[in-house]
């Protein structure tokens, strides 16, 4: 199923990595083949969109420069960690607010979503509508192209908007802010839900496609960024009412291998054990994508003092460690099924037959991450393959319960208060707990904290809602600057027509 997800070609005028960035652009070639004798077929074509879903697993488990973690490391969720304060220190800047343009993780993030929409655009350039997969293969496209658009708009704030490939004399591709570029996602979606299929069309190996559920859901979190409510609110209502998703019965199996691409999945991206990787194949720094998940890896708990039990993990290099202040909001809200399957406390490890050594090493704040973590069984050490390169567990981009919390939100925010209540108790019930009481928006954000911990939507949450100032504060976040990431500093020099944002 995995393999479909692997890069089949590297076309002579595919470069790395931005569409706006000259030093990258100008890269030799790898492969040779002329665009006019590509774009002809559907297997060119079928080609050509799985190098655009690749960015996906680049960009979010490129060694020490993930945007899954860019994501993280700025909320309240956990500590950057690590084995000291200079280990990694661009991750440790993430985590006490003190990044600025240089920041290579920030500058991996601009470049490899400017790359996912080179790669859209060569597809929606050249590629004819001629058989019904092609015309599927463009609405995909218009999909990748809003999805890595969106990323730009709520990471970044502005930037180029980019439809064509550009010739040498025109990298200078002025600024526009996120309505511009929201504009262009909302276009993309509508366009890319009509020719998209349902979830359900889709045969297994085929499951990490975008479906029109997929679109739907993406347009309605475009429109809750921008504060749309109603239109959010309709949006997401139609991925409800297709009935093609549902809220899987057992969260504790929620992000195993086992669940990928189930019923609460709208949108995975996919990696493998199977590479075989070890410390002599494993390419470090490389431009090419690699097929496993060296993230999961790195964020795992340190080895050199994580004795596992029956946790059924085993030690990482000790980044992304939970902060004791989530643990609590679980504990507080009586929440006994999501807490341990996302974090566990020292007292919950040494009940397991676990311990922890060393409770004054860098960032260790008395808890264990469970979501997402260093499982032996998710990654594979056969045949000379190391354990620690070979993480084939998907990243959940979108699923069903983020698609009901956010319409919950969004018919709050919209006056209809009794939806709101039915799709945020749907959660709650889901996790065994009784309807809500008190705020209702307070309740939202509460039930968000602890649905999707760990899921890279607790820093744009907050400073979505304005709550980012109070709760960041401690921590270094600036109102009127952190809101947004600094444009990289190789876009500002390369980039006559770049804008800076606030501050940086």
């Amino acid at each position: 199923m995995k393999s479909h997800y692997k890069i089949i070609f590297v076309l002579a005028f595919i470069t790395l990595f931005s569409a706006c960035n000259k030093d990258f652009l100008e890269v030799d070639p790898i492969g040779k083949m002329s665009v006019d004798l590509f774009y002809k077929t559907d297997e060119d074509a079928t080609k050509a969109i799985m190098a655009t879903y690749d960015i996906l697993q680049w960009m979010n488990a490129r060694d020490w420069n993930s945007s899954y973690l860019v994501k993280t490391f700025p909320s309240d969720e956990s500590n950057v960690g690590g084995g000291d304060a200079g280990d990694q220190p661009p991750y440790q800047e993430l985590g006490i607010y003190t990044y600025g343009p240089s920041n290579a993780p920030i500058t991996a993030v601009w470049q490899s979503n400017y790359f996912g929409v080179y790669r859209a655009n060569l597809v929606l350039n050249n590629v004819l509508p001629e058989t019904d997969l092609r015309k599927q293969i463009l609405a995909e496209a218009k999909f990748l192209r809003a999805y890595y658009y969106f990323e730009i708009a709520s990471m970044f704030g502005s930037g180029p908007l980019i439809l064509a490939e550009l010739a040498p004399s025109e990298y200078s591709q002025p600024f526009v802010n996120a309505a511009a570029l929201y504009a262009q996602i909302e276009k993309d979606l509508t366009d890319a839900i009509a020719g998209l299929p349902l979830k359900s069309a889709y045969g297994m190996s085929d499951k990490f496609r975008a479906s029109k559920g997929t679109a739907q859901a993406l347009l309605g979190k475009a429109y809750l960024y921008q504060k749309k409510y109603t239109e959010a609110a309709a949006a997401f209502e139609q991925v409800i009412a297709s009935t093609e998703y549902a809220l899987q019965e057992n969260y504790s199996t929620l992000f195993l291998q086992e669940s990928e691409f189930g019923e609460e999945s709208l949108f995975e991206v996919s990696w493998v054990t199977t590479a075989g990787y070890d410390w002599g194949t494993f390419q470090w720094g490389g431009a090419r994508p690699m097929e496993n998940n060296i993230t999961w890896q790195l964020t795992g708990p340190r080895g050199d003092y994580f004795v596992a039990g029956t946790t059924g993990l085993i030690g990482g290099w000790g980044f992304n460690y939970p902060k004791q202040s989530l643990y609590n909001v679980f504990a507080e809200a009586g929440d006994t099924v999501r807490r341990p399957a996302s974090i566990l406390s020292l007292a919950d490890l040494r009940a397991m037959g676990g311990d922890w050594t060393n409770e004054t090493s860098w960032g260790w704040d008395g808890c264990i991450r469970v979501k997402y973590g260093t499982r032996m069984d998710e990654t594979n050490g056969d045949d000379g393959a190391v354990p620690e390169l070979n993480y084939g567990t998907n990243l959940r981009l979108i699923r069903y319960a983020d698609v009901l919390l956010m319409a919950a939100e969004a018919y709050h925010m919209a006056g209809d208060n009794g939806s709101a209540a039915l799709y945020l108790n749907k959660v709650r019930e889901r996790a065994h707990l009784g309807p809500f009481q008190g705020n209702i928006m307070d309740a939202i954000k509460k039930e968000r904290q602890m649905e999707l911990c760990f899921e890279g939507v607790r820093f744009l949450d907050l400073v979505r809602w304005g709550d980012a100032a109070t709760v960041l504060g401690p921590l270094g976040f600036v109102a009127g600057k952190h809101e947004v990431f600094p444009i990289p500093q190789d876009e500002m020099r390369n980039n006559s027509s770049a804008v800076q944002n606030n501050n940086y």
